[in-house]
This record gives structure tokens, sequence and C-alpha cells, in this order.
């Protein structure tokens, strides 16, 4: 009267492990979550990777700071100093101390093409053996004047329209 219930697969009249089968499918769950975490990971980029890592302990640096920055705070001094700006007339001889200085420290330097070139909509330099010989078929050259054109008609338009104030 008390036997336990006997569960069969309906297709071949086998007896089923309803708890075997249970583990076998938590188990395969658990694979799979693995996986996809593994795989997560390595759909994102190591530098983007690296980004979000370093922004969140940047983040949790700023958490447990006071709320009130002073002007002695070295962390924000040194973050302004790290920038780079547009315009700024040192900028140049910044960009070479800071060359000079992976250099000595023997961080290798990326090459650079070092005499002029033609600007692309990417702004990405050429490569530090390119001979300086364009070989392309004009397309950036017109879409960049498009740009130019666009951004001056823009411009104008802006300016006529704030005359009269």
């Amino acid at each position: 009267a008390n036997a336990a219930t006997v569960v069969r697969d309906r297709k071949t009249g086998k007896v089923r492990d309803l708890e075997k089968e249970a583990q076998e499918r938590s188990e395969k769950e658990r694979q799979e979550e693995a996986n996809k975490e593994k795989y997560m990971r390595w759909g994102k980029g190591l530098k983007q990777v690296e980004d979000y890592e370093s922004k969140l302990q940047d983040a949790l640096q700023e958490m447990n700071k006071p709320f009130a920055r002073y002007a002695d705070d070295e962390d924000l001094e040194r973050h302004l100093k790290e920038q780079e700006r547009e315009g700024d007339p040192m900028l140049d001889y910044i960009r070479k101390k800071r060359r000079k200085n992976d250099i000595d420290t023997g961080k290798p330097v990326k090459l650079q093409f070092e005499g002029e070139f033609m600007p692309n909509r990417f702004g990405i330099r050429p490569g530090h053996r390119w001979d300086g010989v364009n070989r392309s078929n004009g397309y950036e050259k017109k879409w960049i004047e498009v740009q130019n054109t666009r951004n001056a008609i823009q411009e104008e338009v802006y300016k006529w329209s704030t005359e009269d104030m």
C-alpha cells in the first residue's frame, strides 16, 4: 500500500528516475549559465572591459571621498592636468614630454607618420611607413568638403538668426 509511484516514459515504457532527471537538468542549467557568462566576457573587447573596470574603481574611490571638493584635492588636480584641451599652446610640448617619459621607462611606443596628411572622417593617422602618396579615389576629400560646407552653412544660419539680438 505504501509503494512508491513508478513513472514511465510514454513512448518507450521505460522507468524514469525523476530525481536524477532534475539533477541533470539543474547541472545543465548551471553549465549553460557558466558558458553564457564566459561568452558575455568574450563578446566584449579587452579594452572595453578594462575601461569599465577602471571607471568602476574611480567611482568607488570618488564615493569614499567627502562630498565637498577643496582647492588642495590632489586627485582632482591630477585628473585636470591629465586632460588634453584643444587649443592649448603647451599641448605639443606636453605630448612630446609624455612620449619621452614613455621611451625612458621602456614602455612600447607606437610609431606614427610625422609629415602632413589628408584628414579622414575617422581621424586616423597614417602608419609610420606611409610614403605620403594619396592613393584614394577622392571620396574622403569630397566627404570632408561636404561636412565643412554643411558646418559653414549652419554657422552662417545661426549668426543670421542671432544678428538682431
